[in-house]
């Protein structure tokens, strides 16, 4: 038990010191800086207000931030326990490390320069897993039983840094066999035609574009700082202020901005929104916004209930499926 304590207090409150990690302090404190220069300099708001907007109790000390905290405590936990049955990348890499090996009937040897080798791998991984973050996303929303479960992450009403560990176990789970196919598909074939040359371009130990995109106020995209990109760049790159406008309730963001890092693929299938200028937004999720929204119980419990009804509605020989046919009838 004490193992078990040390293990996930190392687990949950190292990713303060981990760069590999959202909430690492050199990007928490890299957002602050962002969001003060931002506010100062661009919206001129005033010195003491510049600097204290971050950390505003609209943003921290508000019933659905204290919900936040507790669900990263709490799925810290589950995870760890989950972890050792939960599909690795290795067990993807190696399935299909020996597949290529028999489809290729034999091992092909790419001659490249270490640099474009570890270029081509460091680009390959992170695309591959920005549009694999997109599509899973969309299909959290689209596909009801799902949504019962990404819905938690949506019922905040206040946003900060930890809203992005405000998630269900559930789709903990399946962003964790997400990153284990995409991650294990990118390794198998580098590692098949480079040998063990293939490394990342990594900087402090995280990949460049993981740290690119921390470093550059990740932790602003859940916050309550509205800081937005040229229209031309909010085509590409994902603003803070395009995440915002994701969490809105208002009908015309419901089902936008679905991208990670790059908004290239909501444009690219439909789903683009820009972000508002100057315009607030109200975080949530309709129907969903009372004070019981934040409970406990309301955040792990309720969302298998929500999930049976969805799935069993589509199945005709079930009551709520004989109600879903007649309606469509």
């Amino acid at each position: 038990m004490w193992a078990f304590a040390q293990d996930y207090a190392t687990a949950v409150f190292g990713d303060l010191l981990d760069p590999q990690k959202r909430v690492f302090w050199g990007y928490l404190a890299s957002a602050w800086l962002i969001s003060f220069l931002w506010l100062f300099v661009r919206r001129r708001a005033g010195l003491v207000r510049a600097a204290g907007e971050f950390f505003s109790a609209a943003s921290w000390l508000t019933r659905s931030a204290r919900a936040d905290y507790l669900v990263f405590l709490l799925n810290g936990a589950i995870m760890m326990l989950l972890a050792p049955a939960l599909l690795s990348q290795l067990t993807i890499a190696y399935a299909l490390f020996q597949w290529m090996h028999g489809w290729f009937d034999g091992r092909p040897m790419l001659q490249w320069s270490p640099g474009a080798i570890a270029a081509a791998f460091t680009v390959t991984l992170f695309v591959a897993d920005d549009l694999a973050r997109y599509w899973v996303h969309r299909m959290l929303h689209r596909v009801p039983a799902l949504w019962a479960f990404h819905k938690v992450h949506h019922t905040a009403t206040s946003l900060n840094p930890l809203t992005v560990f405000r998630t269900h176990p559930m789709e903990g789970i399946l962003f964790s066999l997400r990153g284990a196919v995409v991650q294990g598909g990118c390794v198998a074939p580098f590692i098949f035609f480079f040998g063990d040359r293939v490394e990342l371009v990594t900087v402090l130990g995280a990949s460049a574009f993981t740290f690119a995109f921390n470093a550059l106020g990740s932790n602003l995209r859940h916050s309550h700082v509205a800081l937005g990109y040229w229209r031309w760049l909010e085509f590409v790159v994902m603003s803070p202020a395009q995440h915002q406008v994701h969490h809105s309730i208002d009908a015309r963001h419901v089902d936008r901005n679905f991208g990670a890092t790059l908004s290239f693929w909501d444009w690219l299938f439909g789903t683009h929104c820009h972000s508002q200028t100057r315009e607030p937004l109200v975080f949530g999720v309709r129907g969903a916004d009372g004070p019981g929204a934040h409970r406990l119980a309301s955040l792990y419990l309720l969302p298998f209930a929500e999930a049976f009804r969805a799935v069993a509605s589509k199945l005709p020989g079930t009551r709520a499926g004989q109600r879903a046919v007649a309606a469509a009838e």
